[in-house]
């Protein structure tokens, strides 16, 4: 059962989405609630909350500073940042973080869903992976290629759910497997036929394309969605992949819309 921590300062908001999270996840969650980011950082960490709705505007402890001193000692934690002030500031400083998303008040029950479930299933993948090497089900060799596939499967499935964290890397996966990693990177390219830093791309550069199609959404913001802290270098990146840069292939969706870029 994962268990789902809904932090806003307002009465209000916090009632839907529970209510929302009740419904929607019925007894695979267990939900609870904080009034402020002082009690959210005690709940969340006391309680051993997997994902969090954190507000960022809240009287005291703000929503991002909450989720910091969160972090700070649950760094497994997923954060879901929850306002009704679309601006670039709060949302470039909560996909710095690592969050799992981003979702503008009024809330909508179908993004809710989406974002915890995507948030869970972060979690999943990591805690998967992670029994995997402590269980001492990676080999040391390659010669048992079935179950070095069936490794190198949840590998898979744990970038499919952590590509955009900005620090998952070659190096990080390696040292969470406890593992060589020149060795796992042979690996890697041996069951897939391409290496983790292609795959990595291609799975930014896929999410990237459906985050650019929200046009309320800025270039800037996309990138550190996906896991680029530089705007610039994820421009480059994009092009190199794409073809285009991001605004030309906004400009090109606009025209298969019959409307105008952003």
């Amino acid at each position: 059962m994962i268990k789902i921590l809904v932090a806003d300062d307002e009465g209000y908001e916090r009632e839907i989405l529970a209510e929302i999270l009740d419904k929607r996840f019925g007894r695979e969650a267990e939900v609870r609630t904080a009034e402020n980011g002082r009690l959210a950082v005690d709940a969340a960490t006391l309680w051993a909350a997997d994902v969090v709705l954190m507000d960022i505007e809240m009287p005291g402890i703000n929503g991002i500073d909450a989720a910091k001193q969160i972090l700070a000692q649950r760094p497994d934690c997923k954060m879901i940042f929850v306002t009704a002030y679309s601006l670039f500031a709060y949302a470039h400083e909560a996909v710095r973080l690592g969050a799992c998303d981003y979702i503008l008040k009024p809330v909508n029950p179908d993004d809710v869903e989406r974002a915890v479930r995507r948030a869970a299933a972060q979690a999943d993948a990591q805690r998967q992976l992670e029994a995997m090497a402590s269980n001492g089900e990676l080999l040391e060799s390659a010669d048992n290629y079935d179950k070095t596939a069936v490794l190198m499967g949840k590998v898979k499935k744990y970038l499919q759910h952590n590509y955009m964290l900005p620090d998952i890397s070659l190096d990080s996966v390696s040292a969470i497997l406890n593992i060589n990693s020149s060795y796992f990177s042979s690996l890697f390219k041996r069951i897939f036929q391409v290496n983790f830093l292609d795959y990595l791309t291609e799975l930014r550069m896929g999410a990237a394309k459906d985050l650019l199609r929200d046009p309320l959404r800025s270039t800037a913001e996309v990138a550190g969605m996906v896991g680029y802290e530089s705007a610039n270098y994820f421009t480059r990146v994009f092009k190199k992949n794409v073809g285009m840069t991001p605004t030309d292939f906004r400009r090109s969706i606009a025209r298969e819309r019959g409307g105008d870029a952003p």
